[in-house]
């Protein structure tokens, strides 16, 4: 592996741990807040689930972002090196800040800001860029819609509970907070995944996107990880 390669490698699994590191707490948050789990209880169960995603989710996310926004034969290591850099930095800057922010607009943008510069709109595919455009700004819309419904179903059936109800929704924050961990690893994790098989054909490593056990392994360790080392945040 030529030096480049291995400097994405690395800037990407950086990435990843910042990324479980700041995102897990949109996981934990309610778990800790109402008691439900200790904090080290909560974000050790986040990160094994995490961890499981991808193995059993798949890697459908990772094709889409490797292979379907750019083209990889006019890319360059150098374009994906600017790109990580400035996901990471990004995401230290509003780690530091306390600062709401999403790991994938940063990687998404950063991908298409490097290549824009390096190599030119032309390299851009249009279709897969709006595929991804379209569901970061769609999903908190029809996260909110599913949202309300939810609780106001909650509330129409427990309307004339006693207070033991309230046993039976902090015990349910294990089945939510988990699908939440689930759904994170198998989204945020494929991402990294995408990006090194990315660099990897570029760096000749591979003849088309087939993503290796390795790469799978490597980005889903590295955000349990991150996630699991987020108690000492």
């Amino acid at each position: 592996m030529s030096p480049q390669l291995i400097l994405v490698i690395i800037l990407a699994l950086i990435f990843e741990f910042l990324n479980g590191m700041r995102d897990s707490s949109n996981i934990v948050a309610t778990m800790i807040s109402s008691r439900a789990f200790r904090p080290q209880v909560a974000l050790g169960m986040t990160a094994v689930a995490e961890f499981f995603g991808p193995f059993l989710f798949g890697v459908t996310v990772a094709k889409t972002i490797g292979s379907d926004v750019v083209d990889s034969h006019l890319l360059t290591l150098e374009a994906l090196i600017a790109c990580l850099m400035g996901a990471v930095i990004w995401n230290l800057i509003t780690w530091f800040f306390g600062i709401p922010s999403s790991s994938s607009h940063a990687l998404i943008g950063g991908l298409v800001g490097a290549v824009f510069v390096s190599v030119g709109l032309n390299v851009i595919k249009v279709q897969g860029l709006y595929k991804v455009l379209i569901a970061l700004f769609v999903s908190p819309l029809i996260g909110f819609v599913i949202g309300f419904i939810v609780l106001r179903v909650i509330y129409f059936l427990s309307k004339h509970a006693t207070p033991r109800i309230n046993d039976l929704f902090k015990n349910g924050q294990f089945f939510t907070a988990i699908g939440l961990a689930f759904s994170h690893g198998t989204n945020d994790a494929q991402k990294t995944m995408g990006i090194i098989t990315l660099s990897l054909i570029i760096g000749g490593q591979l003849s088309d996107f087939d993503i290796p056990f390795w790469v799978i392994l490597l980005s889903a360790s590295t955000m349990a990880l991150g996630t699991a080392l987020a108690a000492g945040d």
